[in-house]
């Protein structure tokens, strides 16, 4: 039989860094053709709507002739022993899922684990799935600049930090890579159900 098997966190790798907020909303994701449409809607056009909040979009291979809001930073190259930081330095951080796993649903980036292990509220595209991972109560999740620009303006503090650290505790909980080993062992040690051979019963 097929098990699914996702992929995991790095709990000392990707956790708060105490670091202050630096940007209002950001982005870490090397250029793909099939989610630029999604970061111009879900991030740079909010930033031109929100030209007194800080963005920033971090990853290499963005064509040059990408317009970039005055207020949207751009880092070209973040190694990955500075990620942890990164997100810490966001009070939001984006997630855009490739077309090819929103085609096939229930298939969620290491990126989502890693921003939620480190205590960074997720506003999130919309993709099949989504919700047995984190529930609504732990991810914001967006469709267009609207709902991008209402969750910057209009959410409280209190209410962001408290759904950061529901997405948090659940990822600790369930998808760190101890969490994966014991469901790769369990997959392995469950009884296989009884497979009735006709050859023999004939």
């Amino acid at each position: 039989r097929a098990e699914p098997l996702y992929c995991s966190v790095d709990p000392e790798r990707h956790h708060r860094t105490g670091d202050p907020i630096h940007w209002d909303f950001g982005y870490l994701g090397t250029y793909s053709a099939d989610r630029q449409a999604t970061l111009n809607a879900l991030l740079l056009e909010p930033a031109r709507r929100m030209p007194d909040r800080r963005f920033v979009v971090a990853g290499s291979q963005y064509p040059s002739d990408i317009l970039w809001p005055d207020n949207v930073e751009r880092i070209e190259h973040l190694p990955p022993a500075d990620h942890a930081a990164f997100y810490s330095r966001q009070r939001y951080t984006l997630n855009v899922t490739r077309s090819s796993m929103i085609a096939a649903g229930w298939s969620p980036s290491v990126r989502l684990f890693e921003a939620a292990a480190c205590g960074t509220p997720i506003i999130s595209d919309c993709w099949p799935g989504l919700d047995s991972f984190f529930s609504e109560s732990a991810i914001h999740t967006a469709k267009t600049a609207d709902d991008v620009v209402a969750i910057l303006s209009g959410e409280q503090d209190r209410t962001r930090l408290a759904m950061a650290g529901r997405a948090r505790d659940l990822v600790l909980a369930s998808h760190t890579g101890a969490a994966r080993a014991g469901e790769f062992v369990a997959a392995l040690t469950q009884p296989r159900p009884a497979v009735l051979d006709i050859g023999s019963a004939a």
